[in-house]
């Protein structure tokens, strides 16, 4: 009796079906956990944030989308309302637009008491919006430090803030935090934040999908990073001295080159 044709066979074909229909549930138990769902979307006019927003509105969700230029934030309703006109198989709803600066605390509760007033509640926030910094610390001004914690740190911590009682009553809710790999290592001359490396990473549409995907699968964290910035991650844990060692010889040869 022929082992392979009688056991392996039926029990890989067995294993693959439980996967099969695994990945099924996890699927519709996404959906239904997104479909209808509040979520509320800060920096909605560009990059990830825009890419989010067409992602979770073609998901079924209800956004609010936030951002400081309104002009922009009606042409990504405009935008998402053409989605929905070859989209018949999911329910979608209108965005509601909320138009706040994250850098001034003040008019951010009063973002989220307009929020809450409109749909009531809140199931998932996503604080995405944030600003960047090149230069070494010398150069870079106490004023800049300032303006990058004010929106990227102060601003979503406000928000959150606001938003969280209404999630705690609610015993539900759901906050995701973007953030550049740059928040797990220590690039060269980016003394408050990202690299020009990182536009070499995937695009906005690709990771607004893993955001989608994490969210509904209701992961703790996520790294979307390519080979080498992962690898950058586990060595800084790993092999801390030996991670500070590379960089400061990057350090030395990007300062080379910037001088020559």
């Amino acid at each position: 009796m022929d082992l392979t044709s009688t056991v392996i066979i039926p029990l890989l074909f067995g294993s693959l079906g439980i996967f099969a229909i695994f990945r099924l549930l996890q699927w519709m138990r996404m959906r239904a956990y997104l479909q209808e769902a509040v979520v509320v979307i800060t920096g909605a006019t560009s990059g990830l944030g825009k890419e989010c927003a067409k992602a979770f509105h073609a998901a079924g969700s209800k956004l609010v989308l936030c951002g400081r230029d309104s002009e922009k934030l009606k042409d990504l309703v405009q935008q998402l309302s053409t989605m929905t006109n070859h989209r018949k198989n999911v329910s979608t709803h209108k965005p509601h637009t909320v138009v706040f600066d994250l850098s001034d605390t003040k008019t951010v509760v009063n973002a989220a008491e307009e929020i809450l007033k409109y749909l009531g509640h809140v199931d998932i926030l996503i604080n995405n919006a944030g600003i960047s910094f090149r230069g070494t610390i010398v150069e870079t001004g106490l004023d800049v430090d300032k303006k990058v914690m004010e929106t990227n740190y102060f601003g979503p911590i406000a928000l959150t803030k606001a938003l969280l009682p209404s999630m705690i009553k609610r015993r539900q809710g759901h906050i995701v935090a973007i953030s550049s790999v740059q928040g797990k290592i220590s690039i060269p001359f980016r003394s408050a934040f990202m690299d020009k490396n990182t536009a070499e990473g995937q695009t906005a549409a690709e990771v607004a999908q893993v955001v989608l995907n994490a969210v509904g699968q209701k992961k703790k964290e996520v790294l979307v990073a390519g080979l080498t910035p992962s690898l950058a991650v586990y060595l800084r844990n790993l092999f801390p001295r030996l991670f500070f060692t590379l960089m400061a010889t990057r350090a030395k040869k990007e300062r080379k080159a910037k001088d020559s």
